[in-house]
């Protein structure tokens, strides 16, 4: 099954790497290049060379990197670049730790850059790089602006050091683990609420939690269902698995029951590696502000594929998303249990 991925960003690229095709700043071919939440793209297969790593937490941009040849993985504490390059998220307090992380894998001397859209941000992401760094130059291109600084002196250790830990795992006021940058990180997401509030007593045997962000349907799954005997989490953000383990970790030991769990870094909508009895999921219909609605249908045929005869996909979706075609494409019965505030609650069981 293909994924369907966003289109790599390539006016973002491009306008990163105008410092080094004006001649701004030097890349040396033998230099030690860090790229963090990396995208491939026509600049990089121009510009990457053998000594650079790439690290992309999303999985599907991640094995798109991978099969376009690129080395993806992470540095460990120690490992010093000559450059860092980076794509911040919009989510503030998570950029800043992106921009801590980029000072922090710099070499003394070395230079980091990062590029931004106008419309996600820019002025307030260069004001942020600023603070830490000091001294910044900047250019603009394709409604982006690209900034970059010299790491030395300048540098603000004692905000590097607030930075650094601003995206480690927090309680949110729901008490479950969370952190910025993950989808409704700080609050109860409505539309899960909504279907959590309607799953059956009654679901049963091996179940599947699909886009499941830190955990929340699996651990009101496992508080609901007392016949759920294993839950396997699957997210493509590798940010929530850790968050996504400690929820599940905490809903089993308030069931008091004995239940086997898997948080598993998956991109969805290439197939499930396992069979289930029921799955769950608030499928994504967007990756940044790209909507995409076959994120949804995807999911859908997955979760077809993955249930034994007779299983149930329980989901929740936006009111407006046309999902019932591909849903009685895939399914013997589908019905829509709820519709509440904008959003519906589907039971679909297999033949």
């Amino acid at each position: 099954m293909a994924s369907p991925v966003a289109a790599a960003p390539e006016g973002q690229l491009d306008a990163l790497f105008l410092p080094f095709v004006q001649g701004e700043l030097a890349l040396p071919a033998a230099a030690r290049v860090l790229f963090l939440r990396a995208r491939g793209g026509y600049r990089m297969r121009e510009w990457a060379g053998p000594g650079w790593l790439c690290e992309q937490g999303f999985k599907p941009f991640a094995d798109d990197l991978e099969r376009a040849g690129f080395t993806v993985g992470e540095p460990t504490a120690g490992d010093r670049y000559d450059r860092v390059l980076m794509l911040p998220p919009r989510q503030r307090e998570e950029a800043r730790a992106v921009f801590a992380r980029a000072a922090h894998h710099a070499s003394p001397g070395g230079c980091v850059l990062a590029a931004v859209p106008n419309a996600e941000g820019a002025k307030s992401a260069e004001a942020d790089f600023a603070r830490l760094f000091g001294s910044v130059r900047s250019l603009s291109k394709h409604k982006c602006r690209v900034f970059w600084a010299a790491v030395g002196d300048r540098m603000d250790h004692e905000l590097l050091d607030q930075w650094i830990v601003s995206d480690e795992p927090r309680r949110t006021a729901d008490g479950y683990l969370s952190r910025p940058g993950l989808f409704s990180w700080d609050r109860i997401d409505p539309a899960s609420a909504l279907l959590a509030a309607h799953l059956p007593v009654d679901l049963r045997g091996r179940l599947a939690d699909l886009g499941a962000g830190y955990g929340y349907l699996s651990a009101q799954a496992i508080a609901r269902c007392p016949a759920v005997t294993s839950v396997d989490l699957y997210e493509a953000q590798a940010r929530a698995l850790g968050p996504a383990q400690a929820n599940l970790d905490e809903a089993i030991t308030a069931s008091g029951r004995k239940m086997d769990t898997r948080v598993l870094w998956h991109d969805v909508t290439r197939g499930l590696p396992h069979r289930y009895d029921a799955i769950v999921s608030n499928p994504p219909f967007h990756q940044g502000r790209a909507d995409l609605p076959e994120l949804g249908r995807a999911f859908i045929t997955a979760a077809a594929a993955a249930l034994h005869p007779g299983g149930r996909l329980w989901m929740v979706a936006n009111r407006h998303l046309p999902y019932e075609a591909t849903l009685d494409s895939c399914f013997a019965q589908v019905r829509t249990v709820a519709t509440q505030d904008g959003f519906k609650v589907i039971e679909a069981v297999l033949a």
